[in-house]
């Protein structure tokens, strides 16, 4: 028996899921964030409550991601219970600060993780991704060192936007840019890294050649 499959659902929906919570944060941001809401006595800012409503939204689109698909991913449960815990430490301590500086402890988790792994002599990328990108273990070390480097490249700019631009701007970088460069980044390492992919014919003609 073979380890079970995911569940194949409509690949836009499964987009809307997986992208939808952020840019429902960016819109909420956009329409809050001149506003003062006072709860309990408190005053906190747009960002802080479009904050706050970004983690239920999450949790839900992940629980039906999870429903539809019956299966999360092992970065997207880690990514989940990140922006859980730092949300409620910015809803705790009214300081917009420790959701901001997420995204610097979650890409340098990352990279320490990799780089731990690489010291190790072993590609946990492909532990992580082996299933979905079928490639040779000289390819997937490359691409571990690569990634692990531009992780760590991603939280030492987050620290720069974040400490030196508005909150305005670190929205819409973090929003579109990050994502948009790690996007490029993996896109153009894939195409450089072409010659280390094995196709799936082999597979096929192995198994019928152990069959004859």
């Amino acid at each position: 028996m073979g380890h079970m499959t995911e569940k194949s659902v409509n690949p836009v929906l499964k987009q809307v899921l997986e992208l939808g919570p952020t840019i429902a944060f960016f819109v909420l941001y956009l329409r809050i964030k001149e506003d003062v809401f006072t709860f309990g006595g408190t005053e906190y800012s747009g960002f802080i409550v479009a904050t706050i409503v970004f983690v239920p939204i999450l949790l839900v689109a992940m629980g039906i991601l999870w429903f539809l698909t019956g299966k999360l991913s092992r970065i997207q449960v880690f990514t989940a219970f990140m922006v859980i815990f730092f949300g409620g430490l910015t809803a705790w301590f009214n300081d917009e600060r420790f959701f901001k500086m997420k995204t610097s402890i979650v890409n340098g988790l990352f990279a320490v993780i990799l780089g731990v792994g690489l010291l190790r002599g072993k590609s946990l990328l492909q532990w992580v991704m082996g299933d979905m990108m079928p490639m040779e273990p000289e390819g997937w070390m490359i691409l571990t060192r690569r990634l692990a480097l531009a992780f760590a490249a991603l939280a030492i700019a987050n620290e720069i936007v974040w400490r030196t631009m508005s909150t305005d701007a670190w929205v819409k970088i973090e929003t579109f840019g990050f994502p948009l460069a790690l996007f490029v980044f993996l896109w153009s390492q894939i195409v450089m890294l072409q010659k280390y992919l094995i196709e799936p014919e082999q597979d096929d003609d192995a198994e019928a050649g152990t069959d004859l």
